[in-house]
């Protein structure tokens, strides 16, 4: 009999033996048996995959982003992300830093709009010092009021170097007219206005509030065996102060609201850029849903990473009109959506939008042939393998589905997936997801 984490959600299993519950997964699956997946006794989740690398990833991510802020508070969950490097009760910022350089690995952290994610790469020896560091971050944090002015200042000059790049800029803007009405509309940096009122007393009641065991994944992609990883998650992270008495239905936190609303715009910003830049999108499917893998692949054939995708080939190399174009899925927790950006000339704006538009609508009208969906199928396995080789990029989605769905899906997994997809089903989403009548336009001039 396989359990699961509903089964310790549910209180289904003895809480003693909770931090020893591993989730067994069907083992025919294509390197299934090298994942796994338990619970501690609190709640936070722990994901481990075996693999034989000299270089190891851990972590920890936390289902708490800028989604989850008051406007008041817009971006305090990206500026906790800076600050727990500070210093914590028993560690200055220098002793925080240095607790992993000096063994040669590196400590990174970031924030979305969703989860904030704290790791480093390290040999697998390492691995322990990294998770009793970030626990320490994590738990017991600091806040030195001295450090916060000058980390203020920091992100002031972030927020500066982001609005001076509108190839970067125009993502947030467009997400704005995503999600409109929605907390998923702030900037993750937040503003000058809502920072200068951050202090170390709402740093605490953010992660207070959000920084709770049920939404905590402890994550280790390394040749590390199971039974020192369960040691290490257990030393760490069972007895943390996390564990608080305070039910989250008491505490008054945010509640995420899943957006529902959705009013196509047409929208013009006058950034007085040498170029015109452009995104056009609408909402698509969230994380999870059955037809995530499709809109993947329809996405990758539309504007992928290849110099062949259709957008390239009609507006770069047929017409020389961009440098770059692309298409984006993005899906999230509850929601999602797909984009498509470029710049280019002022004058060919009008021309680059309609060339846009004529794709969208091949894709929604016209069935792939069995030799172009082939192609496809061939192009993105490899793209995958490619991808599956960044063992960062692994090891952070790993943490994220786990967060997210409780389980880990292999690329491979994921590839089977799509090649159950037939042409008429790939049309169908296209026509769902492409509809003229839901699209939005942004655009700097």
């Amino acid at each position: 009999m396989c359990a699961t984490l509903s089964d310790v959600d549910n209180g289904c299993l003895n809480p003693k033996i909770a931090a020893k519950l591993i989730l067994f997964f069907d083992m025919t699956k294509k390197n299934r048996e090298k994942i796994t997946i338990f619970a501690l006794s609190n709640g936070i989740k722990v994901v481990h995959q075996h693999i034989s690398a000299q270089i190891a990833y851990s972590g920890v991510m936390v289902g708490a982003g800028t989604r989850d802020e008051q406007s008041s508070e817009n971006g305090i969950a990206h500026f906790i992300e800076h600050t727990l490097f500070k210093g914590t009760e028993k560690r200055s910022a220098r002793q925080l830093i240095e607790r992993i350089e000096n063994v040669g690995g590196e400590l990174n952290a970031y924030t979305t709009k969703e989860e904030t994610a704290f790791y480093a790469a390290t040999l697998p020896a390492y691995v322990g010092r990294t998770l009793e560091l970030l626990a320490d971050m994590l738990f017991h944090p600091a806040f030195p009021r001295d450090e916060l002015d000058k980390e203020r200042q920091v992100i002031y000059d972030e927020i500066e170097s982001y609005n001076d790049s509108p190839s970067e800029l125009i993502y947030d803007d467009f997400e704005s007219l995503m999600f409109e009405g929605y907390s998923l509309a702030q900037p993750v940096l937040g503003t000058r206005r809502t920072l200068r009122y951050m202090t170390a007393d709402k740093a605490r009641r953010f992660m207070h509030e959000h920084y709770r065991p049920e939404r905590m994944v402890v994550f280790v992609l390394g040749d590390l065996p199971l039974a020192k990883v369960q040691n290490y998650a257990e030393r760490f992270f069972s007895c943390e102060p996390t564990t608080t008495a305070t039910p989250l239905s008491n505490v008054c936190a945010h509640v995420r609201e899943t957006p529902v609303r959705y009013v196509p715009q047409t929208a013009v910003f006058h950034r007085h850029t040498h170029q015109a830049h452009v995104m056009l999108g609408a909402r698509a499917y969230p994380i999870g849903h059955p037809q995530q893998p499709a809109l993947h692949l329809i996405n990758n054939i539309l504007g992928g990473g290849a110099i062949s995708s259709r957008l390239n080939m009609s507006i770069r190399e047929k017409k020389g009109l961009v440098y770059t174009v692309e298409s984006q899925y993005t899906p999230l927790s509850d929601t999602g959506y797909w984009s498509v950006y470029f710049a280019t000339e002022p004058e060919n704006r009008e021309e680059c939008i309609r060339l846009v538009h004529d794709e969208l609508q091949c894709l929604r009208e016209t069935e792939l042939s069995a030799s172009a969906l082939h192609r496809a199928l061939c192009q993105i396995r490899g793209q995958m393998a490619v991808a599956a080789d960044n063992r960062e990029n692994t090891a952070l989605s790993m943490a994220k589905q786990v967060l997210y769905t409780d389980s880990v899906v292999t690329w491979e997994e994921s590839l089977d997936i799509m090649r159950s997809f037939t042409p008429a089903m790939l049309r169908q989403t296209a026509e769902e997801i492409f509809a003229q009548e839901n699209i939005s336009v942004l655009q700097y001039i």
